[in-house]
Order: C-alpha cells, then sequence, then structure tokens
C-alpha cells in the first residue's frame, strides 16, 4: 500500500509541475516529493519506527533519502529510457510506473535493513 501511495504522489506531483520543470526537472521533483511521502508511511505504519524527538526524525529523513540514491538511479534510468523509446500518450505516466517497478527492491531493501533496522533482542 505504501508503494501505490508513493506511486499516486509520484504521478501527482510530475503532472501538476511538468509544465514549469518539463519532464525531466518534475520527475526529480516528483521523486523527492514520492519518497518523502513513503517515508513517513514507511516509519509510521510498515516499520513502526516512528521517533518521537524532531532531531532523529530529521536524522532518519536524512538517512531514508540517501539510502533511496541507488533505487532514484533506477528508478530515474526506466523514466528516461521509456519517454525516448516509447511514443504513446501517458509515456510518462507508464515511465513512472516502470520506474517505480525498477527501484522497488532497492529502496524496500535499504529502507528494511539500513533505516529501520529492527534492534534484535537478547
Amino acid at each position: 500500500m505504501v508503494g501505490i501511495i508513493g506511486l499516486g504522489v509520484d504521478l501527482a506531483v510530475l503532472y501538476a509541475s511538468a509544465w514549469a520543470l518539463g519532464w525531466y526537472g518534475a520527475r526529480v521533483l516528483s521523486f523527492i516529493a514520492a519518497a518523502t511521502a513513503t517515508w513517513w508511511l514507511n516509519r509510521r505504519f510498515t516499520f513502526q519506527a516512528g521517533v518521537t524527538d524532531t532531531a532523529s526524525a530529521v536524522q532518519q529523513y536524512l538517512r531514508y533519502m540517501v539510502s533511496m540514491l541507488g533505487g532514484a538511479v533506477l528508478n530515474y534510468s526506466a523514466y528516461v529510457a521509456t519517454l525516448h523509446w516509447i511514443d504513446l500518450p501517458g509515456k510518462a505516466a507508464l515511465g513512472v510506473a516502470l520506474g517505480s517497478c525498477a527501484g522497488l527492491l532497492s529502496n524496500y531493501l535499504t529502507a528494511r535493513h539500513l533505516v529501520f533496522k529492527q534492534k534484535h533482542q537478547a
């Protein structure tokens, strides 16, 4: 569910900002917005790792955003390839969806094991 909501945020921000930033610049902004939304949802629901103080939350957010860079490269690459190689109406939305699929595993694993890792009980 978090991924689907993130995809919705991604598409909404992309289409809302493409007129001003172009399809490539808007995609950067939409990825950041989607990653921010998924960070909040993941920390609140998926991994239940909500920190209570602001400083810890900011550190966790920054760690999350840095950990998403590998997935972002895969995601953006699939998006750009789709825009260049597919000539269909709605190709930007298709590119976002394919990009999300391309970065999904990388982003989940880094979030699970680097950002929201659970403390093992002895």
